[in-house]
């Protein structure tokens, strides 16, 4: 069985024409409570002493509060409101919850997270808090031992994360990402490789297979992060790649054969998608916890 965890306050109302599409998470869910041998749980709110480890005081504060400025409400792209708080909250302890989980069960799946904008002091391109930085440094803080890898496949880079967690030697931070995308300043990664646009199947696994074979030689692994976007999809509208549903699907059996080759615990979270046709993103994300469960039975 394979541990998902979801909310239905991961549904945020926004105003009308808002870009963000915010219905694939409901939509998700419903097409993800199909598949066989899922076991669904509650996403919980993360706790403020792990939020800490991550972001700024005076920030989380003023996000719960509701005091950010005009400027910061417009870099994070949502609108302010007493759910938007409930919404990354609980996002981020559902990242956690998976991750503890997997600790145990060998692979966990949020229906939502991958919220790699946000910095230690400000949030940006949708992302309040950021869940894989909060969930990676609470794991530490609990198993210092543990060695850990981000692979973050969204098309946007992980800037977010490669910032905070920079002077952290036992995390891993690796994203691959659209050379002329989001965000527009990039920060530096353990590992970055910055993608053409009109990026095909072949090139895009051939790196991939190439940037894995890196990381095992600077860090093995006894934890991974995968935020596995479907933004590099041909039909998603922000991605500016060519990758097909097929080259997805081989992208995610890559990922999690590596991740069974060095017996790791794993944590799946969505990342971004924003298709032309919402119907296909969802697919695309279904897709991926339904190999998560095959994997899971492997392991």
């Amino acid at each position: 069985m394979l541990d998902v965890y979801y909310s239905h306050h991961f549904v945020l109302p926004l105003p009308p024409g808002h870009r963000f599409p915010m219905d694939k998470y409901a939509m998700l869910f419903d097409e993800v409570r199909q598949l066989p041998n899922i076991v669904f749980h509650e996403a919980p709110k993360i706790e403020l002493t792990n939020l800490l480890l991550a972001h700024d005081r005076d920030y989380i504060h003023r996000v719960i509060e509701g005091t950010l400025t005009e400027s910061e409400i417009k870099e994070i792209g949502f609108p302010w409101s007493p759910k938007m708080v409930e919404r990354s909250l609980r996002s981020v302890g559902a990242t956690y919850q998976a991750a503890l989980t997997a600790l145990k069960n060998q692979i966990a799946v949020s229906l939502a997270g991958g919220t790699h904008h946000a910095h230690y002091q400000r949030g940006s391109g949708f992302c309040v808090f950021n869940d894989i930085a909060v969930s990676a440094l609470a794991l530490l803080d609990n198993y210092p031992d543990l060695r850990i890898v981000i692979i973050d496949l969204d098309v946007h880079q992980g800037d977010g994360s490669a910032a905070i967690l920079s002077q952290y030697s036992d995390v891993f931070t690796f994203s691959m990402h659209g050379k002329n995308n989001y965000p527009f300043t990039k920060e530096k990664s353990d590992l970055d490789i910055a993608l053409p646009d009109g990026c095909n199947d072949v090139i895009y696994l051939d790196l991939l297979e190439n940037a894995l074979s890196h990381i095992e030689e600077q860090i093995k692994p006894d934890f991974v992060f995968y935020l596995a976007g479907v933004d590099p999809h041909d039909n998603d509208r922000l991605g500016r790649l060519k990758i097909t549903e097929e080259g997805l699907i081989k992208r995610d059996k890559e990922v999690f054969n590596w991740v069974r080759k060095h017996k790791a615990s794993c944590t799946v979270v969505m990342g971004g998608g924003y298709g032309n046709d919402l119907n296909i993103t969802v697919r695309l994300h279904a897709n991926t916890v339904s190999i998560a469960s095959t994997y899971k039975s492997d392991y």
